[in-house]
Formats: C-alpha cells, structure tokens, sequence
C-alpha cells in the first residue's frame, strides 16, 4: 500500500540533494536529446531528401570551421574512420560537399561545402534559428545567453572525455 510509511517503497529521486540534481539533469538531456535527434532528421530531409541525419553534422562544422580532413571530422564528430568515409562519400554524392587535394600534403584531401551544399544547409539552418527565436520569444536575452553558455561548456567537456 502506498504512503503506509513503511519504508517498502522505492523513491527512485531518494539520495542527496547532488543526486536528485543529477537525476533531473539527465532526464532533462534524455528528452532534449531524443527531439534534437528527430529535429536533426527534419533538418537533414529539408536539406535533401536522402540526406542521412547524422551527416547533417558535418555540413555545420564544414559551414562553420571550412575545409578539414575526413580525419579531423572523424575526431569532432566521435566516429570512426569507415563511417566517416561513408557518410562523406553519401554528401559527396548528393552534390553537398567536394574534395580538394590538400596544399599542405599532397597525399591528403580536404572536404569542404559546396556553395549548392552551403545554400540549401543555410536556409534550413536560418529557419531552424527562427524557431528558436519564436519559441524562446517570452525569455529574456541574458536567459538565452545564459543557455547557450551552459551548453558550450558542456559540449566542450564532452569533447575531452
């Protein structure tokens, strides 16, 4: 029976205050990340239609940081090297990214955005950014600020680990 206080029951938030913090933390990560995840499929379709979720990611980071060597990407990104390939090989197809040999080492290649992959990843990136801008519009700028702070320490940990 529930609330006889007989201490049977399992309070799954039971533990120290640190505890509780960490258990909302991750719960709140859990559902952000599972709609980041869907939002990042939408992007991708938006982008081009057999465009792969996960590749959507490296049009960001080659739109933001420019031309990188598939081993770089791999390293940013977290994956390895047989899926980077493919993934660059899928984007490369789809007319969205093109390889330039490197001038610093003949033997390498570098993957940059094509201005057709920069046009059709922009748009949907500047409509993505509109929806932030409506959904946080009752929040103060510094809250936002605030946020993307939080956010850039984490990934930059993340990146360490």
């Amino acid at each position: 029976m529930h609330g006889s206080g007989t201490g049977s029951e399992v309070d799954p938030t039971a533990g120290s205050g640190v505890d509780r913090e960490f258990l909302a933390l991750e719960r709140e990560l859990s559902v952000f990340l599972r709609r980041a995840r869907a939002s990042s499929g939408e992007m991708a379709r938006e982008v081009h239609p057999e465009l792969e979720p996960a590749a959507y990611g490296l049009l960001v980071r080659l739109d933001e940081a420019g031309p990188q060597r598939a081993t770089e990407l791999a390293a940013y990104i977290g994956v390895g090297k047989a899926t980077m390939s493919r993934q660059l090989r899928a984007l490369d197809d789809l007319g969205l990214i093109a390889r330039d040999p490197d001038p610093a080492d003949g033997r390498a290649w570098l993957v940059r955005i094509t201005d057709e992959g920069r046009i059709r990843f922009r748009s949907v990136r500047d409509a993505r950014r509109e929806r932030y801008v409506r959904k946080l519009a009752d929040w103060d700028r510094g809250e936002v600020a605030e946020l993307a702070r939080l956010l850039h320490q984490l990934n930059t940990r993340a990146e360490s680990d």
